[in-house]
């Protein structure tokens, strides 16, 4: 069941997932990397509570299915932190675009 944690936060039973937005008028970066061993939503969700505190992340689209991650941010986003992120979720992470 969805539940609502404290301002800006929503997840499914213990699991809170942060939920961010895009600011308007200013330049956005979008990088998107292939990502390796994800299987369900579970790898999705851990994928993104840790790249969502890499400083500048304002959106995050990730999908097991096709084993992509999209990530935009404010001004440039460091890729060597994302990769990190992505290693510390569990997973390993090439960029693409």
């Amino acid at each position: 069941m969805l539940k609502e944690y404290p301002t800006g936060v929503y997840g499914y039973d213990e699991y809170p997932i942060r939920v961010l937005t895009t600011r308007r008028g200013n330049a956005m970066t979008t990088n998107e990397f292939q990502v390796t061993g994800m299987t369900c939503g579970h790898c999705e969700m851990s994928i993104r509570e840790e790249v969502s505190e890499v400083p500048g992340v304002e959106d995050i689209q990730v999908s097991a299915q096709t084993g992509t991650l999209v990530v935009t941010g404010s001004g440039s986003l460091d890729d060597a932190q994302i990769l990190a992120a992505v290693a510390e979720a569990g997973y390993s992470a090439v960029r693409t675009a």
